[in-house]
């Protein structure tokens, strides 16, 4: 028989659970403390932000690709941007590739930023603690077992939303998902930054020009998996940060294979900033000054919700009637080939996200947001843009408050109430 040695401990309820603070997260529990709730936020590590303050430097979703941008993502969101640019530590910047106009930061800066916007909201920060249980009644989610340095943790609420980017939540309380079990994901990419850079120099290097001399990388002695990407300013002077490496055919989800892919990604990241330093001008001087927190994971669990967002809805820009935000960003599939797949919906348009690809099948008072939401692979690929995992926790967060206000749980929450309360935060639904 086994013995465990510890117990569970209790620690005070709370009216509506985050797990997870990567931008839908962080947005949700922002959303739902400004809404009046006492909202929890579970976070693994030290600080918020996950993606956007670990990997990434950019949001991209906020505006429509092509000639004439429009903004398409608003409400608490626009607070962060505010915030960011208020420290001097964001920057406007076209995207390169065609898929929109992109806010770049100073990441470390973004980290302080998401905390002290919930702490004046009232969330109340959790770090260090790994949710790694779901407490239940039937298929009705009443809260979660946390992991930390003191042991083990039950903490209750009215409504759990699931902003792991995994559906960590969704999969304990036997959600039915999509993983690299079933079907193909996208590569995984550890993000690199270099410093004493000449800009000025740097810039006048074509996209044309980086990716012939990556394509002949491999007579050089380079070993470059993936022959493309970008390096891109940053707001700070010197700074050059990358989007370049490739880890292919990896199961986030796999504890080994995923520790296989750190050391990987890393060993690429490497050899990267060797052949830029080397190879391209504006670099010689140049040295690696960081690398991301983890590797970038962009495609793990994929829920199945009361709605599935398809291929052809993205590339139709299809409407919906319970739309909790609209999306622009191309399909943008990062296979295990050499290049990226990009696919554009209609000069200027948009598709809705519906409100049921973030209610769950098979649980009650579960909401996800985030890159885990209900959506095939290739819608995935577009409406996983961090701007768009924003405006999604911000629906998230509302819908919370509301099925809370009125005693329910998020499936009977009425989507015109929901709507128009997206609307006085600023969303833009139409």
């Amino acid at each position: 028989m086994i013995v465990y040695s510890t117990t569970l401990q209790d620690l005070p309820p709370a009216e509506i659970l985050v797990v997870g603070s990567g931008s839908a997260g962080a947005t949700a529990a922002i959303t739902a403390a400004r809404l009046g709730a006492s909202v929890t936020l579970v976070e693994r590590y030290g600080f918020m932000g996950g993606i956007s303050t670990q990997v990434l430097d950019t949001f991209y979703g906020f505006f429509t690709p092509g000639a004439n941008p429009r903004k398409v993502v608003g409400g608490v969101p626009d607070w962060v941007v505010e915030e960011l640019l208020k420290h001097k530590a964001a920057i406007y910047r076209p995207n390169t590739y065609g898929a929109g106009q992109g806010i770049t930061y100073d990441p470390e800066t973004l980290k302080v930023i998401w905390e002290q916007l919930a702490l004046q909201s009232g969330v109340r920060l959790l770090y260090h603690a790994l949710v790694v249980d779901v407490i239940r009644e039937g298929d009705t989610i009443q809260g979660v077992v946390i992991a930390s340095k003191a042991g083990l943790f039950r903490l209750t609420a009215h409504v759990v939303i699931d902003a792991s980017g995994d559906a960590d939540v969704a999969a304990r309380m036997g959600v039915p998902f999509e993983s690299s079990r079933d079907v193909p994901i996208q590569s995984l990419t550890t993000t690199f930054k270099l410093i004493n850079v000449d800009v000025e120099k740097a810039k006048n290097v074509k996209k044309a020009e980086l990716h012939a001399k990556m394509q002949q990388a491999a007579e050089w002695g380079y070993d470059l998996p993936r022959k493309e990407g970008s390096v891109h300013l940053t707001p700070l002077p010197g700074v050059m940060a990358t989007n370049m490496t490739r880890v292919r055919d990896v199961d986030p989800l796999d504890i080994q294979q995923l520790t296989q892919a750190e050391i990987e990604g890393r060993r690429q990241a490497m050899e990267y900033s060797r052949f830029l330093i080397e190879r391209i001008p504006g670099y010689e001087k140049a040295a690696l000054g960081g690398l991301s927190v983890q590797i970038g994971v962009r495609e793990s669990r994929r829920i199945f919700g009361e709605y599935r967002l398809s291929r052809d809805d993205v590339l139709s820009a299809r409407k919906f009637s319970d739309a909790i935000a609209q999306c622009g960003a191309p399909i943008e599939e990062h296979h295990a080939g050499q290049d990226t797949r990009w696919e554009y919906l209609p000069e200027g348009e948009t598709y809705h996200i519906p409100y049921r690809c973030l209610l769950p099948q098979k649980a009650e008072g579960l909401l996800v947001a985030g890159r885990c939401l209900s959506a095939d692979h290739d819608a995935h690929a577009s409406v996983r843009s961090m701007g768009q995992c924003m405006a999604m926790g911000q629906a998230a967060g509302a819908a919370a408050v509301i099925a809370l206000q009125h005693n329910t749980h998020p499936r009977a929450v009425a989507i015109p109430e929901l709507q128009s309360t997206l609307r006085r935060l600023g969303a833009i639904l139409d």
